[in-house]
């Protein structure tokens, strides 16, 4: 091998080096943004609306498990019953 080959091949082993290791930095970067990405796309306001909405359903949810149990009913029954007496008192 002469010393101009030598050379030539020592150049383009340096820079196919180097083109890889470009290419892997910014393989790196773009998996950063990427991961990056999701928290960036929610924003306060927007995050904010999430719990209003987690609070309204665990309201809903609460009156229609509370609605529809033993004592709910029982209760209603006894205000209808109260009701009715006073009913008959005004008479």
């Amino acid at each position: 091998m002469s010393f101009w080959t030598a050379v030539v091949v020592i150049v383009a082993i340096s820079a196919i080096a180097g083109v890889l290791r470009d290419r892997y930095k910014a393989i790196g970067r773009a998996e950063k943004a990427r991961q990056a990405e999701p928290e960036e796309r929610i924003s306060a306001a927007e995050k904010r609306e999430v719990e209003e909405l987690r609070e309204r359903i665990k309201v809903l949810e609460r009156i229609a498990t509370d609605g529809n149990s033993l004592d709910a009913s029982e209760t209603k029954r006894i205000a209808a019953e109260i009701e009715a007496l006073r009913d008959q008192r005004a008479d």
